[in-house]
C-alpha cells in the first residue's frame, strides 16, 4: 500500500480515548472496581503515577503509547448502550479467550455488559466481534478480521 501523503512517516495510530464519569466512581472503591475489571479482562494495567483521588485514572493499553483516560467531570458523559470504542486483535483465539474472561468475570459482578460474539459477512472479510461493558459510559469492542484465503 502507497504512504498517505498526510504521513509518510506511517499510518497515525489511534493512541487514546478520553471519557468523563462521576468523581464518586474516581474514588478508592471505584477504582479498584475498574482497574481489576481491565485487568482481567483485557490486561490493561493502571498507571499509578498518573491516578489521583476522586479526578483521574488512566488505564496503558499493552502499551504506553495507547490508553483509556477518565476523568472526573461534574456533568459526566452520557452514552446510549452501543456507543462504543474498538480494538482489534490478532486471532479468533484472542477474541473469544477476551469473550470468557468478561464471562468469568461477570459471575463475580453483575455490572458486566456482554454483546456475545457475532460475525459480519463481507465476501472478502468476516469481522467477527464482541462488545464488552463495565461501569463507563462507552462500551468497548473486540474484533478480528478473517480475511478470505
Amino acid at each position: 500500500m502507497a504512504d498517505h501523503p498526510f504521513y509518510p512517516g506511517g499510518t497515525p495510530k489511534m493512541n487514546h480515548v478520553a471519557l468523563s464519569v462521576p468523581a464518586d466512581q474516581l474514588d478508592e472503591v471505584g477504582r479498584t472496581d475498574l482497574v481489576r475489571y481491565f485487568k482481567d479482562v483485557f490486561g490493561f494495567d493502571e498507571l499509578p503515577m498518573l491516578t489521583e483521588d476522586r479526578r483521574r485514572l488512566v488505564f496503558s493499553c499493552v502499551h504506553w503509547e495507547q490508553f483509556i483516560y477518565l476523568i472526573a467531570e461534574q456533568d459526566p458523559m452520557h452514552a446510549p448502550r452501543l456507543d462504543h470504542y474498538g480494538f482489534s486483535v490478532s486471532s479468533r483465539e484472542e477474541l473469544d479467550a477476551a469473550w470468557q474472561r468478561a464471562v468469568d468475570f461477570r459471575t463475580t459482578d453483575s455490572r458486566v455488559d456482554i454483546i456475545d460474539p457475532s460475525v459480519d459477512d463481507h465476501g472478502v472479510v468476516k469481522i467477527h466481534s464482541i462488545y464488552l461493558g463495565y461501569l463507563l459510559p462507552m462500551m468497548i469492542e473486540l474484533q478480528y478480521w478473517e480475511f478470505a484465503a
